[in-house]
């Protein structure tokens, strides 16, 4: 275990690579639940001055809810500092301000999250789950159920929902890769003219993707559909808070489900008890959805910043210190969830934080949690079980707990549809 002055390293992405650290973060949790983490030089990112590492459920949920002592806004959601020059830019996106700003939008933009709307989409889904299923076992061998049915079920569910056209779901797509997988040395780098990297959510680079949801806003205004990017062209946003809300549900809409599905997916393979479960019926999809969310949280973690100072479990914090609380480290906290290692797609109840706490709750949860069950009952449907035909890939970040590659084996029998 790799350790800086007898603390455990939760900060370089490269670890999470093998999975989630939990021999690190059950240290942390019983010896140190508010760590300072140095941030050194990786991967060609300049060091940074460190952090505030929070592991213990009630402390995560207690810097998430208390907006007043631990901001958004200061420094952000991200652990590397942006530019300071970038700050006034990245402000203006709600996940990262505070009240009473965050609220004003997160009000404008719920209007179109309605259950109505959402549920009427789950048609949609469920035959999009049936035809990539299907394609995946017509195809034979050992599929990739990332490539073949998980990325493209996330983001056609995400398009349709957001109202973008078929021909342009392409630059969605890689617009999310470029934002998402940046930490990763299997992805393309983003750097700038003189070839160092840079973030790849500066003005600069998201500038194509601004234009793009400008002109998106000028269609949905001349020709209105029943889609979250009609409800926000006609809004009382204005252009610049449309932007960043395009941005927000494009990234964070996407790949929310994009790494939850194949983590619960790869959970399921890896513990065929609990998946007989399921597929027998013995438990509730709904149920199951949230214990695969609590071992695979989509988001690793977010970041704080102290307003003032404070004490957070016995730690002094002072004005201006980064606080990273960790999602993972808090749902599988022995002092809330028994024996919080073992799945239980039962498990009742299931405080997980995976979709956050306090005012930035995740505004799409609930689509998220309607497109995973979706999906697994149609997994369920669609064969007579999964199991790892080779060992899974997983993306260097310790932001997305995302998922590359899942090989499995489909069991026979194949169930008829309904």
């Amino acid at each position: 275990m790799q350790e800086s002055g007898g603390v455990p390293d939760v900060f370089d992405p490269r670890i999470y690579a093998t999975g989630i650290p939990h021999d690190r973060f059950r240290a942390l949790r019983d010896r140190a639940p508010v760590a300072r983490q140095e941030e050194p030089e990786i991967l060609g990112w300049p060091a940074g001055s460190g952090f505030w590492a929070v592991t213990r459920h009630a402390d995560v949920v207690r810097v998430l809810k208390d907006s007043a002592t631990y901001s958004s806004c200061l420094g952000a959601t991200q652990i590397r500092d942006p530019d300071p020059a970038d700050l006034p830019f990245i402000r203006r996106m709600m996940l990262n301000q505070d009240p009473p700003d965050h609220g004003r939008l997160r009000r404008l933009v719920s209007r179109a999250f309605t259950p109505g709307r959402i549920e009427r989409f789950a048609v949609t889904a469920r035959e999009r789950a049936r035809q990539l299923l299907a394609g995946a076992i017509d195809a034979g061998g050992e599929p990739d159920l990332v490539r073949a049915v998980t990325d493209d079920y996330a983001l056609l569910n995400l398009t349709d929902l957001l109202g973008v056209p078929p021909s342009d779901r392409g630059l969605l797509h890689t617009w999310t890769e470029r934002v998402i997988a940046y930490q990763d040395p299997d992805e393309p780098p983003v750097l700038d003219a003189e070839g160092r990297p840079v973030n790849p959510r500066s003005p600069a680079m998201l500038a194509e993707m601004f234009d793009y949801a400008q002109e998106l806003a000028v269609h949905k205004r001349a020709h209105p559909a029943d889609d979250v990017m009609t409800v926000l062209a006609t809004s009382e946003l204005a252009d610049a808070e449309m932007e960043m809300f395009f941005f927000l549900l494009t990234v964070a809409g996407n790949d929310t489900v994009r790494s939850a599905a194949p983590g619960g997916l790869l959970a399921l393979a890896e513990h065929q008890d609990e998946q007989r479960r399921l597929w027998t019926g013995e438990v509730d999809t709904g149920t199951a959805v949230d214990e695969l969310l609590r071992v695979h949280p989509p988001v690793l973690s977010f970041r704080r910043t102290a307003a003032h100072d404070t004490e957070l479990s016995g730690q002094r914090i002072r004005r201006g210190d980064k606080v990273v609380v960790f999602h993972a480290s808090a749902n599988h906290d022995e002092r809330v969830f028994p024996d919080p290692h073992r799945l239980d797609l039962g498990r009742t109840p299931n405080p997980h934080v995976s979709f956050g706490d306090g005012p930035h709750v995740c505004l799409g949860a609930h689509f998220a949690r309607l497109q995973l069950r979706v999906l697994h009952e149609e997994v369920r449907g669609a064969c007579g079980g999964l199991e790892l035909a080779g060992p899974p890939r997983r993306l260097v970040s310790n932001f997305i707990n995302g998922v590359k590659s899942l090989p499995v084996r489909l069991r026979e029998p194949f169930a008829p549809h309904a």
